[in-house]
């Protein structure tokens, strides 16, 4: 199984989706660290993808190379500067948090990637175009063909399925990475 991550600030926490082949296993909210952590050492997924960035840029930049490539290539990404101005700032605190699971799962031995659920949603339909965000990625999601799937999810939860489909595809080797971004590099399978 594989573990997908949507990263919010402490306060509002993580959102959490656990695939197998077919299915959608578990689907979770509000789980801080140490739940992720837990949740990651009770069930041992194969790979968790986290939408977060895994480091910051360098020092006096405003942004890493891996995101411009990919903004380049795939779909837009909002750019992470360097530590000293994602530390400043209460806007990047679910940056921080992010970070801090990255930490953690590596402190206990679990493999996580960093993935960005927008370029995996565009690999997979294509780009948003003029539609809203919340019905490209449902109309996107039905695509997945999973099993389980709740009538209804919010943003949060499917970019948390988006994570951890994309953390399975990168275990099939279908995905390419840009950088410390792993992007699939077709639809879901």
């Amino acid at each position: 199984m594989w573990l997908g991550v949507d990263v919010g600030a402490a306060r509002k926490g993580f959102d959490v989706a656990l695939v197998d082949e077919r299915s959608l296993l578990e689907l979770r909210g509000g789980l801080s660290v140490a739940d992720v952590a837990r949740l990651a050492a009770d069930r041992t997924p194969v790979l968790s993808g986290i939408d977060s960035p895994r480091s910051c840029a360098p020092d006096g930049h405003t942004a890493r190379e891996d995101e411009r490539e990919l903004s380049r290539r795939v779909c837009g990404i909002r750019w992470t500067p360097d530590r000293t101005q994602v530390q400043a700032g209460d806007y990047y605190s679910w940056v921080r948090h992010g970070l801090a699971l990255f930490a953690a799962l590596a402190a206990a031995g679990h493999p996580a990637i960093e993935v960005f659920p927008t370029a995996s949603w565009t690999r997979w339909s294509g780009p948003r175009g003029a539609v809203s965000r919340a019905t490209w990625s449902r109309a996107a999601l039905a695509r997945l063909d999973l099993h389980g799937l709740p009538a209804r999810t919010n943003q949060d939860q499917r970019d948390a399925i988006a994570a951890a489909v994309t953390a399975r595809q990168h275990s099939a080797g279908l995905t390419e990475t840009f950088g410390e971004i792993v992007v699939p590099v077709s639809r879901a399978t």
